[in-house]
């Protein structure tokens, strides 16, 4: 895992990972502004034949990472990342119930965005 670099394209909303310049999984975000700021992963997609390396924890990981150097939070609505998160309480602290209801309501109301 350690040839695995993972970037931040903010404003394509993708936290990537990337080995030898190819892009090899990444996670699908938005920033909500309710009340603060929120990372809000959507989805996570690791390339078939990458799968069962680490990528996709290592991309939640630092997203977790990433909320926690910008004094945000993480509300998780993809699937992939609620699981890593329940799995890693420590360096995920769970989101307000509020705010990934917000997180839902904008989904719905942005459906042309993933």
């Amino acid at each position: 895992m350690s040839d695995i670099e993972i970037r931040d394209d903010r404003t394509a909303g993708r936290l990537e990972a990337v080995l030898a310049g190819e892009v090899v999984g990444h996670i699908q975000y938005f920033v909500l502004a309710a009340r603060g700021r929120a990372l809000v992963p959507v989805h996570t997609i690791v390339e078939p034949e990458h799968e069962g390396k680490g990528i996709a924890g290592s991309l939640a990981r630092e997203l977790y990472l990433m909320a926690a150097r910008e004094g945000i939070v993480v509300a998780p609505l993809c699937p992939y990342v609620v699981k890593w998160a329940e799995r890693h309480p420590a360096e995920a602290p769970a989101a307000d119930p509020e705010l990934l209801r917000e997180a839902k309501e904008w989904l719905v109301a942005n459906p042309d965005r993933f």
